[in-house]
């Protein structure tokens, strides 16, 4: 049995496919699961309490903890050391391995241009103090012999189909393709990163059955040399067959906007990563397993077939 604990995000459902390769005994859980594949078990679970996260990976091989929790400080705060815990716990009642997708909020700003698996743990913001705290506490486990445990770590992505959890889908994907102004944050003439939620599941799914992978930290395949956000912009745009029209959105604007939309709000205290090159490295994983990240160029080419074109949705007019 293999499972996944946040089945429903962007991650958890790519996952769900690529563990087929694998395993047909797959576990779905959330609050709501959803089957994926025909055969998927599914089991509805409230990871913040024990009792239900021991009953979730009850028989687990593998569990991989893909949840997204909601943009919220306070909330990450409070809910996420405990639900890492009661993970952890019940992975090692259970003998389960468990692979943590994780972010990078809580690597150390100045070395955003060339971010690796060694790159310094300096938190600056309150989401990124949260990451750094469970990444610790599921890393001691493991030094410990506690658990056997691994860290697949992305930087911001973007894929087919995702929804709410994306900033390049939801500010530049979905603006263009309805006739509006992407919008971009911080300075778009500087390179930014995304990791292509497909590859990232293909790769997440190889570590956790990849038994000497455990035991650290991997960075999941991404294409190098990323594209500015002026770049990405203009690429998308192309691909929808629009004018790449855009406004740069400032730290005033968003405070100002962040007064009245709570999500802006959260989104400000991340605004450095905008600010400076955001530069994903991801040779180690890359050569570990011979694996060619999907290009800028095919990664949306794909999203606009599969969510703008292949949906029937009419693109607007020059």
């Amino acid at each position: 049995m293999q499972t996944i604990l946040g089945s429903g995000g962007a991650i958890g459902f790519e996952l769900a496919k690529a563990l087929r390769t694998y395993t047909d005994d797959i576990r779905l859980v959330s609050r709501h699961p959803k089957a994926v594949n025909p055969e998927d078990q599914l089991v509805s679970a409230d990871l913040t309490r024990p009792d239900e996260a021991l009953k979730a990976i009850k028989g687990s091989k593998i569990v991989y903890l893909t949840v997204g929790l909601p943009y919220n400080s306070k909330l990450w705060r409070t809910t996420w050391p405990v639900l890492m815990r009661n993970v952890i716990g019940a992975c090692k009642a259970n003998r389960s391995r468990l692979v943590f997708f994780d972010n990078v909020y809580m690597y150390d700003p100045d070395c955003l241009g060339g971010m690796t698996e060694t790159t310094p743990v300096r938190p600056v913001s309150k989401k990124g103090k949260v990451r750094a705290e469970i990444a610790d506490l599921l890393l001691n486990e493991a030094r410990k012999g506690n658990v056997q445990a691994l860290i697949a770590r992305a930087a911001d992505f973007y894929g087919p189909s995702i929804k709410n959890s994306s900033i390049l889908t939801e500010m530049v994907f979905n603006n263009l393709a309805r006739g509006k102004k992407a919008y971009w944050m911080g300075a778009v003439d500087l390179p930014h990163s995304f990791t292509y939620t497909p590859d990232a599941a293909r790769a997440t799914a190889l570590l956790g059955n990849t038994a000497d992978a455990y035991g650290g930290v991997w960075h999941l395949p991404t294409a190098a040399e990323p594209l500015t956000g002026k770049e990405w912009i203009e690429r998308i745009a192309e691909a929808l067959q629009v004018q790449p029209k855009y406004q740069v959105l400032s730290r005033t604007v968003l405070r100002g906007i962040g007064l009245f939309v709570p999500l802006i709000r959260e989104l400000t205290e991340m605004m450095y990563q905008y600010e400076r090159d955001y530069i994903f490295n991801s040779d180690k994983f890359e050569r570990r397993f011979d694996f060619k990240p999907t290009s800028c160029k095919n990664g949306i080419t794909e999203i606009v077939k599969a969510d703008y074109q292949n949906r029937g949705q009419e693109l607007p007019v020059n």
